[in-house]
């Protein structure tokens, strides 16, 4: 319990600390963290390889740990180091995290630098895209679907409404921006999404969108 507050509290001086990558005051609720690794869940007997983009203290890694079974690889790419930080204790001091931490690595860096020998069956993103700038938010929802094998499922989230309601109340330079991520992820969202899930139960409400690459691996 007091640890996790403490990451509650880490995840806040973050937010205040670095809005742009961070993108909440809180981590992401276990409902949420269900919702990101929905198809994870449903997965198969064989070995998948797993990535997560942006897993800040850990909720939805917390959740993506216990589905994993030997034989599987799971990578993790956060940029900030102090989330860094804590991932790396919670491979060390927590047990369901400590049993995989063979099968995980993770990398501090930029998604666009992240250079895998492979690709993924499953990319779970925890990245406020809305935040970034739109030429950056074109450059890691490209490398998404770059890393995912054919058949691969990327599952993201956004806050509910926070969108729709920035084309509204925003002007000049601020609203195209968001007009151009707009155009970016429902452009994605328009050729693979395969559904789209409402968590209610997470500070703020989610959607979590639910995307499939092109094509069946053979």
């Amino acid at each position: 319990m007091l640890k996790s507050v403490r990451n509650h509290l880490e995840f806040f001086r973050q937010f205040r600390q670095r809005f742009e990558t961070t993108g909440s005051i809180a981590p992401s609720s276990r409902f949420l963290a269900q919702g990101l690794t929905r198809f994870l869940a449903q997965r198969t007997d064989q070995p998948v390889r797993v990535l997560e983009v942006g897993p800040g203290t850990g909720p939805a890694t917390d959740r993506i740990v216990r589905l994993l079974r030997p034989g599987d690889h799971f990578d993790l790419v956060e940029l900030n180091e102090s989330f860094v930080d804590i991932l790396n204790q919670r491979f060390e001091t927590e047990t369901a995290w400590h049993q995989v931490r063979d099968l995980s690595r993770i990398h501090q860096m930029p998604l666009q630098d992240f250079q895998p020998t492979e690709k993924y069956d499953f990319i779970v993103s925890g990245l406020p895209h809305v935040n970034f700038p739109a030429e950056v938010v074109e450059l890691i929802t490209d490398r998404y679907f770059e890393l995912l094998k054919p058949g691969g499922m990327l599952s993201y989230f956004e806050y509910m409404f926070i969108r729709p309601i920035r084309k509204v109340v925003t002007f000049g330079a601020a609203r195209e921006r968001i007009l151009r991520i707009s155009d970016i992820v429902d452009g994605h969202a328009e050729r693979c999404r395969i559904c789209r899930d409402n968590v209610w139960l997470n500070l703020p409400p989610a959607w979590v969108h639910h995307l499939r690459m092109p094509g069946d691996e053979s």
